[in-house]
C-alpha cells in the first residue's frame, strides 16, 4: 500500500470516497505538508544558530530549499503521470506560479489588516494575533494551495504526450513520420543533381544517402551508387 493510500484510509468516512477519486490532490497536500516542515525546520535551525542576527536571510534560504523540494516531489510523485515539457521550461513555470501563489497567500492578511482594520489599537493584541493567524496561515495557505494545484495541473504538468508512452508512440508515427518523409524527399532531390569532378565521363554524386530507401538506390544501375562510375 502506498503512502497516499494509507493516508486516505485514515481520513473520515465522509470524505474518503472523494479522496480516493483525487489521488493527485492528496499527494499534492502531502507534499505541501512535507515542504512546510522542511521550511520551518531549516528556518528555525538557522535562526537559532549561525544566522541568529539575520532571520530574513534564514527565511530566504529555507524558502528556496522548500520550493526546490516541492518541485522535485511534485514532479516525481504527485504529478508523475503528467507533464512532458522540457525540464528548464517546466521548472521555470513551476517557480513562476509558486511566486504568484505566495502573493495570493498575502491577500487575506492585507484584507484583514487594512480593509477590516484588525490592528492595534482598533482591536486588542489578542484579536490582532488571531486575525493574523487565520488570514495568513489558514485562508492564505488554502488560497495558495488551490491556485498552485490548478496551475500545476493546467500549465506546469499538463496531460501531454511527453510522459505518456502511448501518446509518444502516436506522435512518432505522425509528426515524426512526416518529418522523416520530408527529409527523405530533400535527400533524394540532392542526390538527383550530379557534379562533374573534372574528368570526362566521370560523375560523382553530391551527397551519399544516409540510409537506403526501397528502390531508390537501384535506379539506373544495379551497382553500388556510392562508387563513382567511369564510362
Amino acid at each position: 500500500m502506498s503512502f497516499a493510500d494509507a493516508t486516505i484510509k485514515r481520513l473520515p468516512r465522509a470524505i474518503r470516497p472523494y479522496a480516493e477519486q483525487h489521488h493527485e490532490l492528496i499527494k499534492f497536500a502531502i507534499v505541501g505538508a512535507t515542504t512546510f516542515i522542511i521550511d520551518s525546520s531549516i528556518f528555525f535551525t538557522l535562526k537559532l544558530t549561525i544566522l541568529e542576527p539575520k532571520p530574513v536571510t534564514a527565511k530566504i534560504i529555507a524558502g528556496i530549499v522548500a520550493v526546490i523540494a516541492s518541485y522535485i516531489l511534485n514532479r516525481e510523485w504527485s504529478f508523475r503521470d503528467r507533464g512532458g515539457r522540457e525540464r528548464h521550461h517546466e521548472a521555470l513555470l513551476f517557480f513562476a506560479f509558486s511566486g504568484v501563489g505566495v502573493l495570493l497567500s498575502m491577500l487575506p492578511l492585507v484584507f484583514s489588516s487594512y480593509v477590516l482594520g484588525l490592528r492595534v489599537p482598533e482591536v486588542s493584541l489578542t484579536i490582532e494575533n488571531i486575525a493574523d493567524f487565520v488570514s495568513a496561515y489558514i485562508l492564505g495557505n488554502l488560497l495558495q494551495m488551490a491556485f498552485r494545484f490548478w496551475a500545476f495541473r493546467r500549465w506546469v504538468f499538463p496531460e501531454e504526450f511527453g510522459r505518456n508512452p502511448d501518446k509518444a508512440l502516436e506522435s512518432a508515427l505522425t509528426s515524426g513520420g512526416i518529418a522523416e518523409a520530408m527529409e527523405d524527399a530533400a535527400e533524394s532531390h540532392g542526390d538527383a543533381q550530379p557534379a562533374d569532378d573534372g574528368k570526362t565521363g566521370t560523375v560523382t554524386p553530391l551527397r551519399r544517402p544516409a540510409r537506403r530507401r526501397n528502390g531508390l538506390d537501384q535506379l539506373g544501375d544495379s551497382s553500388d551508387p556510392r562508387v563513382s562510375k567511369t564510362s
